[in-house]
């Protein structure tokens, strides 16, 4: 299911452009944000279960998010589903790699999720654009600082929860973003996202969603 709203993602992005800042004034429909599979139970440092993307699953049920403004090259976005406000900030890579070169991917996408009424605050995810091998892990590398990450699918997220908040704050003060991943083929990825007008966009979303 989550990856049926991966692609609607895909799509809804692809449409509205939103690497676009001429369009940072005007508010329009937003893709919908990546749904987030428990983690593998030997992982006993990764989220716990009890944080799953609820947003996507109420955002296919008809709450469409809403672009509230555009920083830089993140966009950040605001849903109410059922009631219960959900933010998110997206971005597009500024370069992708894979080695070998030219390999085949959907595009890739890295989110900052906040779920007041789960207490979720800032939760960091990547889709890669592709599948990723079976029980591999990633990184990611912010302001000199490599952080480990599980995988399900083609999404990422962070492995130790802890980490979490501190991988924020340097994600707020550094250039850019660096996340790495092997598909399923066995194809190495490298994408760096720029971080510019990151920190703005958090501050607005987390203005929204206290609203």
């Amino acid at each position: 299911m989550w990856r049926a709203l991966f692609l609607a993602l895909m799509i809804g992005v692809t449409a509205c452009g939103i690497s676009d800042s001429a369009r940072a004034q005007t508010p329009q429909p937003a893709p919908k944000a990546a749904a987030k599979p428990a983690a593998p139970a030997a992982k006993t440092a990764a989220k716990p279960e009890s944080k799953p993307a609820a947003v996507p699953a109420a955002v296919a049920g008809g709450a469409d998010p809403t672009l509230i403004g555009q920083f830089g090259t993140w966009g950040a976005y605001s849903a109410t589903p059922n009631g219960k406000k959900v933010c998110f900030a997206l971005a597009k890579p500024s370069s992708s790699k894979t080695n070998p070169p030219n390999r085949p991917r959907d595009p890739a996408y890295a989110f900052v999720s906040t779920r007041p009424a789960e207490k979720v605050n800032n939760e960091v995810s990547v889709m890669i654009g592709y599948a990723l091998k079976p029980g591999s892990e990633s990184s990611v590398e912010v302001g000199g600082a490599a952080f480990a990450m599980y995988t399900q699918g083609d999404g990422l997220w962070i492995k130790n929860a802890a980490e979490e908040e501190r991988m924020v704050e340097a994600m707020r003060k550094s250039a850019d973003l660096v996340v790495k991943g092997v598909s399923a083929k066995g194809t190495e990825t490298t994408d760096t996202f720029s971080l510019k007008g990151l920190a703005q966009a958090l501050d607005r979303i987390s203005q929204d969603c206290r609203r």
